[in-house]
């Protein structure tokens, strides 16, 4: 009979990974799924912006109210990023005990940015690590392509095999099993930065000779200027910002050499509010001023 598995770990509004990536692959296996959140994330495929720890009370609440209604015996725990939310759970985890309780280290994000402060794990392993019947390794990890979440993912399959009350070991090896055979895209987001990247570099073409605002693309593009920031960066490492005064640089020294057009000219064409306006910007771009670059030129 399956038993009620408790997820303890952030939330993931992507459901790439986190609490609800744990739900959901719990009720694929079939089981049954209760869960905590430790910190809401502000996040998309592209990583995570912002996090918004939830007090230690708030956390400790939210498992005793589990504890007391569904009695849990399978605990599975992730993201924990306070050391008084680490102290809570342990208190509260060291009277209930139940049978298992599996900690899935959730350290790094999987672009390298440190999710845990080091006293926090400190905390953790001197806490919350003495009371764990599993505590996942990378070596636990099947042989095969790596994924978003996939250590996030092996922890909940190995939940749900021990609520089957299967021992440690089968549980694990039908857990490696389970993770081998799920598409490798099983856990990928629906991202449209490529799209989105492309797009916004057909708007620049389009009207950089009239607007040099980052927030006027991204709102021809419907996203919020900080998105069109983190996929600029994401497809090629700069912001929007360079790569629109990049196209206008361009723009000017293809005017300087092709033609006999006085520079006021040529700022007009290009939105410029003056002449010394132009040549300001041209120069903190190339380091020199248009009429050095025309006689360069030469």
């Amino acid at each position: 009979m399956n038993q009620t598995i408790l997820t303890i770990t952030g939330s993931d509004g992507t459901g790439i990974s986190g609490v609800q990536a744990d739900i959901r692959l719990i009720h694929e296996l079939g089981g049954m799924a209760a869960s905590v959140i430790t910190s809401i994330t502000v996040q998309n495929t592209l990583g995570i912006q912002e996090f918004h720890d939830l007090p230690a009370s708030v956390v400790r609440q939210q498992v005793e109210a589990i504890i007391n209604d569904l009695q849990p015996q399978i605990v599975k725990i992730g993201l924990l990023r306070r050391i008084d939310v680490v102290e809570a759970l342990a208190d509260v985890l060291r009277r209930y005990k139940p049978r298992h309780i599996i900690y899935a280290p959730v350290l790094n994000s999987t672009k390298g940015e440190q999710l845990v402060s080091q006293k926090v794990y400190e905390t953790i392993q001197r806490e919350l690590i003495p009371l764990c019947t599993i505590v996942l390794a990378p070596s636990d990890l099947p042989i095969g392509p790596r994924r978003h979440g996939h250590a996030n993912q092996l922890g909940s399959a190995l939940a749900y095999y021990l609520s089957l009350e299967e021992e440690v070991g089968n549980a694990m090896r039908h857990a490696q099993a389970y993770l081998k055979q799920l598409p490798a895209d099983y856990a990928d987001g629906n991202s449209r930065s490529e799209e989105l990247y492309n797009q916004f570099l057909d708007a620049v073409e389009h009207y950089f000779n009239r607007y040099a605002d980052v927030a006027f693309y991204a709102e021809q593009l419907n996203v919020s200027p900080r998105y069109l920031g983190q996929v600029t960066r994401r497809i090629v490492d700069r912001s929007p910002k360079a790569i629109i005064d990049e196209r206008i640089t361009t723009e000017i020294a293809s005017l300087l050499s092709s033609t006999n057009r006085p520079l006021k000219d040529i700022a007009q064409r290009l939105g410029f509010s003056s002449q010394a306006h132009l040549s300001r910007f041209f120069k903190k771009q190339r380091g020199f001023s248009p009429s050095e670059y025309k006689h360069n030129r030469k």
